[in-house]
């Protein structure tokens, strides 16, 4: 991950997480995740606060959050005891066993990336999953070059072909560009099936 985009969800863990949890996770992504997903092992890939994973939990995706931020995951434990969390980053996922889930959810994660890890990213997300597994993987698109927020979050400017390339060989279920309901920004979400 970009460590300046790290240092700032570790710094400002505790207000993203507020934030996060005021919100529910739209419901666009939940029929998603209902059209595509099975039932089965999952994890949630830049799970922030755990809301996402707190949801796939409680509705039959026994799932384990990952997240590079120790002030996020911090956060995370505190508001949801249950899940089963722990640290690790993008590309290497250390101590994440390949070939062992059923779903995998990354979002909106990829474009806080620098370019170069993008694709060797989206290929390690897709050797999580077993044969048939599912991949949701979503990012912000940011127009002509990188941008940070006010806070120093980058958000990647990056040919989308990049991430094409990094899912060559899945099937693809599904490609399309949404307005985010709370941030107003264009988001790319697409779902792959592993072959």
């Amino acid at each position: 991950m970009d460590m300046k985009t790290l240092a700032t969800y570790d710094r400002d863990a505790a207000d993203y997480a507020q934030e996060w949890e005021s919100q529910p996770a739209g419901e666009d992504l939940r029929d998603t995740v209902r059209k595509f997903f099975t039932q089965g092992p999952t994890i949630d890939v830049g799970c922030g606060s755990g809301r996402d994973a707190a949801w796939l939990n409680a509705n039959g995706y026994p799932t384990v959050g990952v997240d590079a931020s120790k002030g996020l995951l911090l956060q995370a434990h505190e508001m949801h005891p249950e899940l089963s969390l722990f640290q690790s980053a993008l590309p290497e996922l250390v101590g994440v066993k390949e070939q062992s889930f059923e779903n995998v959810l990354c979002e909106t994660v990829i474009m806080h990336l620098p370019i170069d890890l993008i694709e060797p990213s989206v290929q390690k997300l897709l050797r999580l999953l077993k044969s048939q597994g599912i991949l949701y993987l979503s990012w912000r698109v940011t127009e002509e070059e990188d941008k940070r927020d006010e806070r120093g979050r980058l958000y990647a400017a990056f040919d989308e072909r990049i991430v094409i390339n990094g899912l060559a060989g899945a099937q693809l279920l599904m490609d399309e560009k949404i307005v985010s309901q709370s941030s107003g920004k264009i988001i790319r979400r697409i779902v792959v099936r592993k072959n």
